[in-house]
């Protein structure tokens, strides 16, 4: 039976991890705390070990699959160490460059690479091939229809503050996201923004009781176009991923945006890590406080002005006795990839959340037990 190296047992970690173990997979657990490790999977026989990336490569054999749950410096030295092993790697985080240069050694090697298999990026992608799927096969697809995408996605308070909002881990990489330049399409032309409050606007969620919020765009959508399987032949008038945030939120943070813009090098990067400490002192959950995650990914198409197709996967989730939303969202559809890589169900190479339809369909399908409510929206049925 091969063996599954879960490296990383943080708060985004847990369920998934518990549901492989449960399943009596053979499986090691990694942590650079023995301790915290024990602490979190209470009650589970596991095998704990300490972190050390030698440690690791030293037991790795062919066939096994090493889960990177670190930071994002961890992944490309851990999937070098798969390679070299003959094993298989999947982590929830973006594919990075120096990732995506590991294609041709895996391919080549038979071995799986999946990244972007979290909640966004990850849960996401699969609404996106649903949603282009069904499209494609609707009696509304036409190639001359204009085309609008929306992916909106955030994580926030289930009981709203004055800050507008909570976090479930380190703010460092929240304030560093507020940082970073943004590329979409706009009025079918590149927009380009250079700090997400430069392009706030206001999205109308189709919940069971509609409910706004504020959206902003983040990192680079233009290379989804082609990973959702867009035709380079389609008219995009809008195609934007972006972060959705509580109403007032942009209010509540005009202070912190204002001194993020003062920030430069390494004085600009140890006051970020000051003023993270600092939030997450005073507005971390407490215990026990549930936290909230709404995701929407819309197609409309449009003929001649009017909408001939328009649908939204929508999903609320939310703290409840289980735990944490954010963590089962993140972790178990991690723990669904390594499920289908063992099975062989996911090609060679670096990838993404799988586009195949029986994939999506099935990982959707546990989705909608990991959330209070997940559905598609026909807004053209109404």
């Amino acid at each position: 039976m091969p063996t599954i190296h879960w490296v990383g047992t943080g708060l985004s970690s847990i369920p998934g991890l518990r549901r492989l173990i449960e399943q009596g997979r053979d499986v090691v657990v990694w942590n650079r705390t023995i301790e915290k490790a024990q602490e979190a999977l209470a009650g589970l026989s596991v095998e704990i070990c300490a972190f050390d990336l030698d440690a690791l490569a030293g037991r790795l054999q062919a066939g096994d699959v090493a889960i990177s749950m670190l930071p994002g410096d961890w992944h490309v030295p851990i999937a070098k160490a798969c390679l070299q092993s003959d094993a298989h790697f999947v982590s929830s985080s973006y594919i990075a460059p120096e990732m995506r240069a590991l294609h041709t050694a895996f391919a080549q090697k038979g071995l799986a690479c999946v990244n972007e298999v979290g909640l966004d990026p990850g849960i996401d992608h699969l609404m996106a091939h649903w949603l282009v799927a069904d499209y494609r096969a609707s009696q509304a697809f036409d190639a001359d229809n204009a085309l609008s995408f929306r992916s909106y996605c955030g994580g926030i308070p289930k009981i709203p503050n004055a800050f507008r909002y909570k976090f479930s881990w380190s703010p460092l990489g929240v304030l560093k996201a507020l940082r970073s330049p943004s590329k979409s399409i706009k009025d079918f032309k590149e927009h380009d923004v250079a700090r997400p409050w430069d392009s706030l606007s206001s999205y109308e969620a189709p919940l069971p009781v509609p409910e706004s919020f504020e959206v902003y765009p983040n990192r680079d959508s233009l290379p989804f176009i082609r990973d959702y399987q867009f035709d380079p032949s389609w008219r995009v008038e809008t195609f934007v991923r972006g972060t959705m945030r509580l109403n007032g939120w942009a209010e509540a943070w005009g202070d912190i945006f204002k001194e993020i813009e003062t920030l430069e090098g390494a004085k600009g990067d140890a006051r970020l890590k000051e003023m993270s400490d600092g939030f997450w002192a005073a507005h971390a959950y407490d215990e026990g406080e549930p936290d909230r995650v709404v995701l929407c990914v819309e197609l409309l198409a449009k003929r001649d002005g009017a909408a001939v197709y328009h649908k939204t996967y929508v999903m609320d989730a939310w703290g409840d006795a289980r735990g944490n939303a954010m963590a089962r969202l993140v972790s178990v559809p991690v723990s669904l990839a390594v499920d289908a890589v063992l099975a062989g169900q996911i090609g060679a190479g670096v990838s993404a959340a799988p586009s195949d339809p029986a994939l999506v369909d099935a990982w959707l399908s546990e989705v909608g037990k990991l959330a209070q409510h997940l559905h598609v929206v026909d807004h053209t049925a109404v």
